[in-house]
C-alpha cells in the first residue's frame, strides 16, 4: 500500500513538474509574441496638410460665443488636440469620456477641442450628456474643409507654433493616444515609425 502510495506521489509530482514546463514556456513565447505585434495606432490617410507642415488657420466660434484661431500660434506654449466629431456618429460619443480623460491628465501640456459640422444645439446637448461641456467645441464646416478631413472620428494634434505633430482616424482610446505617442517619438505616426524600422531592418541585412 505505501509503495503505491509512493509511486503516485511521483507521477504526481512529475505531472507537477511537466506543467510547470509548459506554463514557463508559454510565458516565454507570449514575450516574443508581445515584441513582434506591431503597435496600433491612428490611420493617417494622405488627405490634407501633411505632419510636419503648418496648419491652415480657421476662426472658429464656440458654443459659447468664444472666437479661437485655430491653427495659429499659442502663446501659452501648450498642443492642441482638436478632435472632428459628429452628433450622427457612435464611436465618437463613445470616445467623448475617453478625451475627457486625456484632457484631464495632459491638462499640463495639451488642449483639447471638439470640432463639428452641424446644428449647434445639437453640439450642447452632445457635450452636455457626456459630459464634456467643459471643452470648448466649435461647430465650423470650414476648418473640417481646409484642413480635408476625411470622415470621423478624426484627430489632429498641434504644436505651439501650429505645425501638425500626428493625425489620423481614431476609433478607440489606443488610436487617440498613439497620436501623443507618434509625438513623442519625432514622428507624424505610429506607422511612419515602423516603416522606418523596417527600411533600417532591410539595409541592416543588405
Amino acid at each position: 500500500m505505501s509503495q503505491a502510495l509512493l509511486i503516485s506521489n511521483v507521477l504526481l509530482w512529475i505531472v507537477v513538474l511537466v506543467l510547470a514546463g509548459i506554463v514557463v514556456a508559454l510565458a516565454r513565447q507570449l514575450g516574443v509574441l508581445y515584441e513582434r505585434i506591431a503597435p496600433v495606432g491612428a490611420l493617417a490617410l494622405g488627405a490634407g496638410p501633411a505632419t510636419g507642415t503648418l496648419a491652415p488657420v480657421v476662426a472658429a466660434t464656440t458654443l459659447d460665443g468664444a472666437v479661437l484661431q485655430i491653427g495659429a500660434p499659442v502663446a501659452s506654449g501648450r498642443k492642441t488636440l482638436v478632435f472632428f466629431l459628429s452628433v450622427t456618429c457612435p464611436v465618437c460619443k463613445a470616445l467623448l469620456p475617453v478625451l475627457r480623460s486625456v484632457a484631464r491628465a495632459e491638462r499640463a501640456q495639451v488642449d483639447v477641442v471638439l470640432a463639428g459640422d452641424g446644428d449647434p444645439d445639437a453640439y450642447r446637448k452632445l457635450v452636455r450628456e457626456h459630459g464634456v461641456a467643459e471643452l470648448p467645441c466649435v461647430v465650423a464646416p470650414a476648418l473640417g474643409m481646409t484642413w480635408q478631413v476625411p470622415r470621423v472620428p478624426y484627430a489632429v494634434l498641434l504644436d505651439a507654433a501650429g505645425t501638425i505633430r500626428s493625425k489620423g482616424l481614431v476609433n478607440n482610446r489606443e488610436h487617440l493616444e498613439s497620436l501623443l505617442e507618434a509625438d513623442l517619438l519625432g514622428v507624424g505616426t505610429l506607422q511612419e515609425l515602423l516603416e522606418r524600422e523596417e527600411r533600417v531592418a532591410e539595409g541592416v541585412q543588405r
